[in-house]
Formats: structure tokens, sequence, C-alpha cells
């Protein structure tokens, strides 16, 4: 099982770093803060620069999951973000991820969500300074899902233009 959950957190959370690196640092073909911003804009956010930056944080925090170091934390901010993909850019297009649709963000929640209340396993930070025990069981699973829901919920009807909202929705 310990290699199962190494596995997973290692291409999770290499996979949400490189997507924060694209947006903080403009790595691997990212388009930096400034770019970013400039699409959160679009997306209708009151502050994009400020979204882009947290959105980038929480992405780059993938790399405390592959290291297994404050796992639910780390899985908070990726359903966090994955939960706002859904909700500004992909539910408009339906399931599936070639039509740009919830698939892959809804899977990467999901892995999130399962290793929050699995716990890191053998292999990892939080195991080898004793954390793993208090921080890992189907409570702090279910508590990513309900903090992730709320701060997505406040980020959808606070941090966006009502213009902005019902363009998407309409589309």
């Amino acid at each position: 099982m310990s290699y199962g959950l190494l596995l997973l957190r290692v291409v999770v959370g290499g996979t949400m770093f490189s997507h924060g690196a694209q947006k903080l640092f403009g790595w691997f073909g990212g388009h930096g803060p400034s770019g970013t911003a400039g699409f959160f804009g679009q997306l209708g956010y009151r502050i994009p620069l400020l979204m882009a930056l947290l959105a980038g944080m929480s992405e780059a925090g993938g790399a405390f999951l592959a290291f297994g170091f404050l796992t639910p934390l780390a899985c908070l901010g990726i359903v966090v973000v994955m939960v706002n993909a859904i909700g500004t850019v992909h539910l408009k297009n339906g399931f599936f991820n070639g039509n740009g649709g919830i698939e892959f963000p809804l899977t990467l929640a999901a892995v999130a969500v399962a290793l929050a209340a699995t716990g890191p396993g053998r292999f990892s930070i939080d195991r080898a300074i004793g954390w793993d025990d208090n921080i890992s069981g189907v409570w702090w699973g279910v508590g990513v899902v309900v903090v992730a829901a709320a701060i997505s919920f406040v980020t959808q009807t606070v941090g966006r233009r009502r213009a902005a909202m019902t363009e998407a929705a309409a589309t």
C-alpha cells in the first residue's frame, strides 16, 4: 500500500507543482503571474493578480504532497483550486477532458481527497516526523471537502464580479 500511495503522491503532487510553477514563474511554458492574472481577469475575478498568486501557490504546494509533508493542507490547496477550475472553466464543457470538461480536475481533486483520508503512507516526511497518525483518517478527507467547498463558494461569490458569473453560466 505504501508504494501505491507514494506513486499517487509523487505523480499528482508533481503535476500540481508544475501547474503552479507555470503560474508563479512562467516555467514549463506558463505565462507567469501577469499572464495568469490576465486570464483570471477574463474570468471575472475582482483581484486577478492576487487570485493568480493564490492559485499558483496552492498548486505549487503539490510539492508538499509529493514529499508527504503537511499532507492534508497540500490536499486542501489542490481541492480548492480544482473546484474553482471546475466551476469557472470546465463545467460548461461537459465531462470529457478532450472537450475541456471536468474529467481531469475532478480526478485530481478526488485523488487529493482520498490521500487526505488515507494519509501519506510510510514513505513520507509526515511519517518520518511522527505526524501521520494524527493527520489522516476519513474525517480529514471529509474536512478537506467541506473546507474546500466553503473556500470555493466564497471565491466564486465574493471574488468574482456578478456579470462574469452570469456570462460564464450562460456559455
